[in-house]
């Protein structure tokens, strides 16, 4: 606006960017979290976060409406947020692609369905018929959960586990991470993750990048191996 006459902030450095470290679960450490989660009240939500790759705040944001559990998909269209004043909102996804369908496996639909059951009969306790505005996880009496009681519970569990500095959010990295490695194309996992651009996933996890490397020349191989075996015979003939 020419107020003043230079830009004060073109003379400073800023700090290079560094990415978040975080740690993937093991298949055997998956099904040792989901063991020990079955005795806390959070079974049903982690449940989730794993084998859809959800952020917290869009699981806590998550209605029963959202759930469609004849075609086993989410609809994650908000987010929940605690703020320091102690109030709750619900904020839009903040990107589009944010905006998004969730395929669910059997094994998930069935833990939600189970989690809804349970839901059911605690609403018939308190003289109360469950909705499809009523959020899936909640407090008894239907108000949300408090994103950092969730998170607390989650580092004790990670303790009594033995793997301390796993971190909740990192179920979702844990998820991404195994969808890769077990071919799905990275579109796809970008799509469930709710990602911008396809290149945020691909840079994200770059990390799996060298198995599928190696797994991409291998398969390549196999398929022009019947070639050179029919050169090799060609060139003996």
């Amino acid at each position: 606006m020419d107020l003043v006459g230079r830009n004060v902030a073109d003379a400073v450095t800023p700090p290079r960017y560094q990415r978040k470290e975080f740690q993937i679960l093991t298949e055997n450490d998956m099904r040792r979290v989901l063991e020990y989660a079955k005795n806390t009240p959070y079974y049903a939500l982690y449940f989730l976060a794993l084998f859809t790759g959800m952020r917290r705040s869009e699981i806590l944001g998550l209605r029963w409406g959202d759930v469609d559990f004849i075609f086993t998909q989410i609809s994650v269209a908000r987010s929940l947020h605690h703020l320091r004043n102690g109030q709750f909102i619900f904020r839009q996804p903040k990107t589009a692609k944010s905006r998004r369908l969730i395929a669910l496996s059997p094994a998930a639909a069935l833990a939600l369905n189970e989690h809804r059951k349970n839901q059911e009969t605690i609403c018939k306790h308190i003289g109360k018929e469950l909705s499809d505005d009523d959020l899936v996880f909640c407090q008894n009496e239907g108000g949300p959960l408090l994103p950092d009681t969730v998170t607390r519970a989650w580092v004790r569990m990670m303790d009594k586990l033995g793997l301390k500095g796993v971190r909740l959010h990192d179920l979702r990295h844990s998820h991404a991470s195994q969808l890769l490695k077990q071919g799905i194309h990275p579109k796809i996992v970008q799509e469930r993750l709710g990602h911008s651009s396809i290149s945020v996933t691909l840079d994200t996890y770059s990390h799996v990048a060298p198995g599928l490397q190696r797994a991409a020349a291998e398969r390549f191989d196999e398929v022009m191996n019947g070639w050179s075996e029919d050169t090799a015979n060609e060139k003996i003939h």
